[in-house]
């Protein structure tokens, strides 16, 4: 295995096949052996990181957290070494109808506010977190309906999400939480008719996903996938139809600076703490 670098990903779309063994053959044409290993949850992509199954994971935000308080609680080392330049300065916005009479946060006190899964960053905690802090602190001053499409993914399907902004379109929820761009595909797409709704709120800027490696790891592979990730080209033929699917056009250096909202998120919910007591680091 010290031969070749192995890569953990999650199985969120069929379409991470097609990109990985796409980057596998490129990763092999500039000389570095390359293999990956799908998961079905970010939960057992942490945990068999930590039991040396691979060598690098791409890891969701919310793994990030489990990975970084793992290896804190084990007096290890987790490291981000590289993201896309899409993962960088996102926000989520809360959505209401254009005819709805909520003018402003505060008036979504009693109402009803649908969100993606409830693991998802993006759609729900982060969302979530800017709405506690505002002063409406979710199931207490409003309701929260989850649709929890595909738990376990950490709202890489957007799923939950589509159900929410449909759901916002049929009067069955007050308010809608995405991020900003899934508001702007679903406009396009027609979920959410040009001109039906209107952004209520804004969240701070935040980042996504990262590749994470642990310590112990062999030093000459990492350095050499991370040398190889950040002189990869959008104008590469080979990897443009790749890059496509993944959503970048070029990989940025790995940093932890934009996790600060989530990490609030997960302290005000506790949301780490069942995962982290499961690998003994709570």
């Amino acid at each position: 295995m010290n031969d070749t670098l192995v890569l953990g990903a999650v199985a969120y779309d069929a379409k991470v096949v097609t990109i990985w063994d796409g980057f596998q053959r490129w990763f092999a044409a500039h000389g570095l052996p390359f293999a990956y290993v799908l998961y079905s949850d970010y939960e057992r992509q942490v945990e068999q990181h930590f039991a040396g199954a691979v060598h690098v994971a791409w890891n969701s935000p919310l793994a990030w957290l489990q990975a970084q308080r793992v290896a804190a609680a084990r007096g290890r080392k987790a490291q981000a070494i590289a993201m896309r330049d899409t993962d960088r300065d996102l926000t989520s916005v809360i959505v209401v109808r254009s005819d709805s009479p909520i003018r402003s946060v505060a008036d979504l006190r009693g109402r009803t506010v649908g969100t993606g899964a409830g693991d998802s960053p993006q759609a729900t905690l982060i969302p979530l977190q800017h709405l506690a802090e505002a002063g409406i602190e979710p199931e207490k001053a409003c309701t929260v309906r989850r649709f929890d499409v595909l738990v376990g993914k950490h709202g890489d399907h957007v799923g939950g999400e589509r159900d929410a902004a449909r759901a916002l379109l049929q009067g069955e929820v007050d308010a809608a939480c995405m991020i900003d761009g899934n508001h702007l595909a679903f406009v396009n797409e027609g979920t959410l008719p040009a001109g039906r709704t209107r952004v209520l709120a804004q969240t701070a800027p935040y980042d996504h996903c990262n590749f994470t490696a642990l310590d112990g790891a062999p030093a000459a592979l990492i350095a050499r996938f991370r040398e190889l990730l950040l002189g990869m080209r959008y104008d590469d033929p080979q990897v443009r139809p790749l890059m496509d699917l993944e959503g970048l056009k070029a990989w940025r250096e790995g940093r932890t600076s934009g996790y600060t909202a989530l990490e609030r998120a997960c302290r005000r919910t506790d949301w780490l703490q069942p995962f982290l007591r499961h690998m003994g680091a709570a």
